[in-house]
């Protein structure tokens, strides 16, 4: 295991033939769920792309990284110290990173991929996707950001967040050239593609603020 301690002021990314993957450390209550991760990890590893995600052998997170590795991929976990404690790391993996803490591990993740998929999860999921589209907003990264739902036949997952992402646009609250950072698939090779191609381009914000009328334009 290695262990990380980032400067957090400036987080270069990584290669985009890396790609992070955020999920849930659950299962979920359908088999889909658990499906569509092995059926991305087989996917990465088909293309040589190398997963990195947040460590865990449980869940969707253990699913999709084992399904890297049977591929013959490649796979970098980066947890924090606590959940080593608690014995829920993969030491599996092609290679393991421990930091001290949970704002560590997401910066390093940054640093470490250049393009982002979201599968269905919970706060952490969102939290750490939400952390990405930020710092595109601000300028601080560019990268292609994908949330990556179940399979036909299912419900769609992340429809009910494209809609409020979409209430937000329409209350005035989020603009719409930030708005299109966010891409939504059901197709395991359509995230892929997506998380490995150009980044979204937009005037960072705060870049073209109207100070007469104390907002951004």
């Amino acid at each position: 295991m290695m262990s990380f301690s980032p400067e957090c002021d400036d987080v270069e990314q990584g290669p985009v033939a890396a790609v992070a993957v955020y999920c849930g450390s659950g299962s979920g209550d359908h088999p889909m769920f658990l499906a569509r991760a092995r059926e991305l990890g087989a996917h990465l590893a088909s293309l040589n792309i190398s997963l990195v995600y947040g460590g865990g052998d449980i869940g969707m997170m253990g699913a999709v990284a084992n399904a890297v590795m049977s591929g013959g991929g490649e796979v970098i976990g980066v947890i924090p110290q606590r959940l080593v404690d608690v014995e829920v790391a993969h030491h599996g993996v092609t290679r393991l990173e421990v930091t001290a803490n949970m704002h560590e591990r997401k910066a390093r993740m940054i640093e470490l991929a250049g393009g982002f998929i979201a599968m269905p999860g919970g706060f952490g999921t969102y939290e750490e996707v939400f952390e990405v589209l930020t710092w595109n907003q601000l300028g601080i990264i560019s990268a292609p950001v994908v949330f990556l739902d179940v399979g036909e036949g299912f419900e769609s997952f992340w429809q009910p967040m494209m809609e409020f992402l979409d209430g937000a646009v329409a209350a005035g609250l989020l603009k719409e050239r930030y708005r299109a950072f966010v891409s939504l698939t059901s197709s395991v090779d359509e995230a892929v593609r997506i998380a490995t191609g150009p980044a979204p381009t937009a005037a960072p914000k705060w870049s073209d603020v109207t100070k007469s009328a104390g907002s951004e334009t």
